[in-house]
């Protein structure tokens, strides 16, 4: 198990905040231009969700982006709206739909406007890449469809109102919900692990370490469990084999991610954005990198899961042998 603490874990002064983007700005003028953007666009969101709950109705994306963002920034928000008796057309990723359900598994939004798969052509990016010319059609019909309905639009793909407005509004009160939907899709644990064998270069970054040997990590949590699952979506992942009590099933249907991290007593991952997949699945996680801390962008990673599943804090390991302790101490 790690012996770091926290405090040395989080990347000191790396919440990309108001006053974080404001001290970037050398000159008065520059500050005050940028303060009146950030004020420009709270007020919008705060008309748009007026407005919202007063149709009890509104048009949502497009999602595009990064697997974090949507369980981070837009799942919680969609699954308030609909816990507010919102209708929801929302417009986004094919592949996320299995998580667009309550723990009955009743859909949270009232349409569904699907974007089809592109992550093998162009790689996700917060929320602000450029999909296919397909894609980016049927976004472009959405929002057409949006407007003339004379309804709220959420266009959440605008880069500083989606960047520094919404996001961090969203905190406030707060307007997030997470559903529990492992009750729908597997309500009873196994002995099992899930590990996300992310794909994330060959060489260290400060947001996620450097790069891990998955057959290994497998290989070392196998003994504790009755089975390890290595899940996640293919283009995103690394590529190994089955072998023993472990079992690879990446997909691109979500619904497979879902039902075995909803078996799993313990989810392993590096930070990504399937370190909010225990939010969902009521399911511990270990954030695992390796190198030594801190870990950049941590600090807004905690900041806006705080209100999703308080039960399950984020665990860490910066090694192998700390893995395998905290697996063998079995506090988890």
């Amino acid at each position: 198990m790690s012996n770091w603490k926290l405090e040395d874990i989080i990347d000191q002064g790396g919440e990309t905040t108001y006053r974080h983007y404001l001290a970037k700005y050398p000159s008065l003028r520059g500050k005050v231009g940028f303060s009146l953007q950030i004020w420009r666009a709270y007020r919008q969101v705060k008309q748009l969700y007026a407005q919202t709950l007063r149709d009890k109705e509104c048009y949502y994306g497009p999602f595009k982006g990064e697997f974090g963002h949507f369980l981070l920034h837009n799942l919680p928000f969609i699954s308030y709206l609909h816990a507010q008796g919102v209708k929801v057309h929302y417009c986004g990723m094919a592949l996320h739909k299995p998580f667009l359900i309550d723990e009955s598994g009743n859909s949270l939004v009232h349409t569904y406007h699907e974007l089809r798969d592109f992550f093998k052509e162009v790689k996700p990016q917060s929320n602000f890449c450029d999909p296919p010319e397909d894609v980016q059609q049927e976004i472009a019909t959405f929002k057409k469809t949006a407007r003339q309905s004379g309804k709220v639009l959420w266009e959440i793909d605008q880069e500083f109102f989606y960047w520094h407005a919404f996001r961090n509004w969203v905190l406030v009160k707060p307007h997030q919900k997470a559903y529990r939907i492992n009750r729908y899709y597997q309500p009873e644990k196994e002995k099992a692990a899930v590990i996300f064998p992310r794909k994330k270069g060959g060489t260290f970054s400060p947001n996620n370490g450097g790069p891990w040997d998955y057959t290994e990590l497998a290989r070392t949590l196998s003994p504790y469990f009755d089975k390890v699952y290595v899940t996640g979506h293919p283009s995103l992942s690394a590529e190994l084999e089955s072998f023993d009590n472990v079992e690879v099933c990446l997909s691109e249907d979500n619904t497979t991610v879902i039902e075995k991290c909803s078996a799993a007593r313990l989810i392993v991952t590096q930070h990504s954005g399937a370190v909010h997949m225990g939010s969902y699945t009521d399911t511990p996680v270990l954030l695992i990198f390796n190198g030594k801390p801190p870990i950049k962008g941590l600090a807004d990673t905690l900041r806006f899961r705080r209100h999703l599943n308080p039960k399950h804090a984020l665990s860490f390991a910066f090694s192998l042998k700390e893995i395998e302790a905290f697996v063998k101490a079995g506090k988890f």
